[in-house]
């Protein structure tokens, strides 16, 4: 099964579709704005440009129903259009000098996130039809397109964080376009898929199906605005701690180098094994108490940066905030994760995942937006402090959903009102929206 092509094929499409996220709704893009001397305020703000990836579900019935501009067939052909695009916008980012203005920049790094939010739409639909109904096999398309995308988080993060020294950032952001074109050499090599016979439905048929009867389905079941608040609050602190990482590390003096090598390599490393043993975890305790301990452990995490405040370029302490924290986000994905798939109905599951991991990245693209402002009014010490209090009332509803609705005791009954389901025992998204 290992040689399988379609595996490589994959490998490759999970590292396009990885590329674009640092630069434009993460930390490049941060570090890039904090070096132009951009406000605290104005760096918060870049949270927004991320919106499109908690909203790709509005248009992605689209992209199954709407002819591709290039004759390759529904997925290829719309694929290698999205790439194209892709490429353009980032060069076009490329093209900008924030130092003299960051509109321009922003606005093309929000066409980006369009864009890259799209390549992940067609991108998963395509996977799941070229694996087709083989168990084994979508486990292990999966795994290469997560290994896949965790490469191009490091390419496009930390590589160029690493060129901007040789290249400057107009040149870094150049070859980061050329990162894509190992997706497009995969989009053009790869099978276009059968599909069924498309069922004629006018849009308001289309989106009923799609997007009405799944939250109907949701908002029936007992304990529905609880489990909304919490999966809406629960990534709130870490949302607005890590939109400041950036400058907060700035300003300490810790240089774009240490930021590359330790913020982005050293902590995608701590987050994958914090990922594997938080999998562990509930295995061992439960989904339940797994939650507990390690939304707790993910919340005192961030006291970790008053160690840094005032502390200067204080190396070893880096590594060690970088390590606690997150080692601690990973066991706590981990755990979220499951819980949110244990919530999807059978008759709804990818739309219903979807919906719901959209909401759990709201508080980043939005309240995140807030955190340059209240980092300036609070001071660093301050601030932190405050992300910190800021997970206290997703804990408290947690407790509260655990007490009342206990994991495993959820209804989630299929369309029809149909005897409840088994819990699904889904596995986690490779990706939660940075």
């Amino acid at each position: 099964m290992l040689r399988d092509r379609r595996f490589l094929l994959l490998l490759a499409l999970g590292f396009s579709a990885g590329v674009p996220l640092p630069l434009v709704a993460g930390q490049v893009l941060r570090q890039w704005f904090t070096e132009s001397g951009l406000s605290l305020s104005a760096i918060g703000f870049t949270a927004l440009i991320g919106l499109a990836y908690a909203n790709k579900f509005l248009w992605s019935p689209a992209l199954d129903a709407v002819r591709p501009p290039l004759p390759l067939g529904q997925r290829r052909g719309w694929l290698l259009t999205v790439q194209a695009g892709l490429v353009a916008a980032i060069l076009a980012v490329a093209a900008t000098d924030p130092t003299q203005g960051a509109a321009l920049t922003v606005a093309f790094a929000v066409l980006v996130a369009f864009l890259s939010a799209s390549q992940d739409i067609v991108v998963d639909a395509w996977r799941i039809e070229m694996l087709g109904e083989d168990a084994e096999r979508q486990a292990f398309g999966l795994a290469a397109y997560v290994w896949g995308y965790r490469l191009a988080l490091l390419a496009s993060g930390a590589g160029v964080l690493f060129l901007v020294q040789w290249l400057g950032w107009q040149g870094a952001y150049a070859a980061a376009a050329l990162l894509l074109l190992p997706g497009m050499a995969a989009a053009l090599a790869g099978p276009e898929t059968p599909r069924p016979p498309a069922i004629a439905l006018g849009w308001r048929a289309r989106l009923r199906a799609s997007v009405l009867d799944p939250f109907q389905e949701f908002l029936g079941r007992p304990g529905w605005l609880a489990i909304l608040l919490f999966i809406s609050l629960f990534k709130l602190g870490e949302a607005l701690a890590g939109l400041m990482t950036t400058p907060f590390y700035r300003s300490l003096g810790f240089t774009r180098e240490d930021v590359a090598s330790v913020a982005t390599v050293f902590g995608m490393a701590a987050t994958i094994a914090g990922a594997l043993s938080g999998g562990w975890l509930v295995g061992r305790i439960g989904t339940g108490r797994a939650l507990v301990v390690t939304g707790l452990g993910q919340m005192l995490s961030n006291l970790m940066y008053l160690a840094l405040v005032g502390g200067g370029r204080d190396m070893p302490m880096l590594f060690a905030q970088v390590g606690v924290e997150s080692f601690t986000d990973g066991l706590a994905d981990a755990a979220f994760l499951t819980y949110l798939s244990g919530l999807t109905s059978r008759a709804f599951t990818a739309t219903q995942y979807a919906l719901l991991s959209s909401l759990a990245a709201v508080p980043l693209r939005t309240l995140g937006a807030s955190s340059g402002w209240l980092a300036e009014s609070l001071g660093w010490a301050g601030f932190f402090v405050l992300t910190t209090a800021a997970a206290l009332p997703a804990l408290g509803v947690m407790l509260w959903l655990l007490w009342r609705l206990p994991v495993g005791a959820l209804p989630r009954t299929p369309a029809g009102g149909a005897a409840p389901c088994t819990p699904a025992g889904g596995k986690a998204s490779p990706r939660t929206p940075p």
